[in-house]
């Protein structure tokens, strides 16, 4: 089930400071901290925030709707950046995805949560992040058995510096066109949301590359 809603806005951003706002487990630096509990902010159907839930047990059956991001970056070539789950992570490891997903901390921007962990991830900030809609979605993860209930704001826009991937988070990065996106999905597992997503993010997606995708 998904419901898209449209808008489109535009924000620069000349630098991001990855150190600030890690969230739990994080000190000043960026050094790891004793673990706490990481909390989604949970929403109703019609996306307003109705109170918070542990990350875990909210993608655990039968789920519970929370707010969530996807950013798709490009290149100046009009290519698509896709990352390799890292192999240790809990939810879909190994598997392929958009440029960068996640939750905003609760009573955090989803575009400055966007921001903040595509620098946090890719050792980079994009060049260039647009707001472009938000996606309902319900969707089960059969390899792990979790389920993905979210309402998930999208955000396109361009990167220009040199990538450095966290290891932690990112097994492999690569960018596609179109056509080599087809032959990877057709070759590879993905993520259970990726096609949602892109093609709910596709409208920003040809605003901000100017080609067909």
């Amino acid at each position: 089930m998904s419901d898209i809603s449209s808008t489109s806005r535009t924000h620069l951003l000349p630098e991001i400071d990855t150190d600030l706002d890690r969230g739990p487990g994080a000190g000043a630096g960026g050094a790891a901290q004793p673990a706490t509990e990481i909390l989604l902010e949970l929403v109703d159907d019609d996306g307003f925030t109705i109170g918070t839930a542990e990350k875990l047990s909210a993608h655990q059956q039968p789920g519970r709707l929370h707010r969530a991001f996807s950013v798709f970056l490009f290149d100046q070539q009009g290519r698509l950046l896709l990352q390799r789950r890292a192999l240790g992570k809990y939810h879909s490891p190994g598997v392929w995805s958009n440029t960068c997903c996640g939750h905003p901390y609760p009573g955090e921007q989803p575009f400055v949560a966007a921001a903040r962990r595509t620098a946090e991830e890719l050792g980079t900030a994009p060049a260039l992040l647009c707001e472009a809609g938000t996606v309902r979605y319900d969707l089960p993860d059969e390899a792990s058995g979790l389920i993905e209930r979210e309402w998930n704001h999208l955000f396109v826009g361009l990167v220009t510096a040199d990538l450095a991937p966290d290891p932690d988070e990112i097994a492999e990065t690569r960018f596609v066109t179109e056509e080599e996106l087809k032959e990877l999905e057709a070759e590879k597992p993905f993520s259970a949301w990726f096609r949602t997503v892109f093609e709910a993010a596709r409208p920003g997606i040809r605003e901000i590359t100017g080609r067909g995708w």
